[in-house]
């Protein structure tokens, strides 16, 4: 996946709609979710929906005069892209580099940690039995 695939902030905050509203949300449907305040423009959610589905991330399909917006990617899929380029940026690809980074942050509670723990028996649990 290219660059081009990667979000802004604000492309994440419209995807993330996207992906809750679960189907194929118009761009009314997505800026009262992500924006129920008003935060954001009618043309301006639209704008960035028509760039996202311009790098392939979203397909549009037109019902009479509305547009509706399905996600060509998962979260899930996206999340990975997201993390295997921090990884490679910053960690130099070492996922050992980026956990210590973690654990050693400064605002890990117990409760936390031991949640990690928990992640990291199961994970474990699941490659003995490969």
């Amino acid at each position: 996946m290219s660059n081009n695939n990667k979000l802004t902030p604000v492309e994440w905050e419209i995807m993330e709609a996207i992906w809750k509203l679960d189907g194929s949300p118009s761009v009314r449907d997505v800026l009262e979710h992500a924006f129920p305040q008003g935060e954001k423009a009618y043309t301006t959610v639209q704008t960035i929906m028509n760039t996202l589905e311009k790098k392939g991330l979203l397909t549009r399909k037109k019902i009479g005069l509305v547009n509706f917006y399905t996600p060509s990617k998962s979260r899930t899929e996206m999340v990975k892209v997201e993390m295997s380029s921090v990884l490679s940026r910053i960690f130099d690809g070492s996922t050992p580099a980026l956990a210590n980074y973690l654990i050693h942050a400064d605002n890990l509670t117990l409760d936390e940690i031991q949640k990690i723990k928990d992640l990291l028996k199961e994970k474990e649990n699941k490659l003995r039995r490969k």
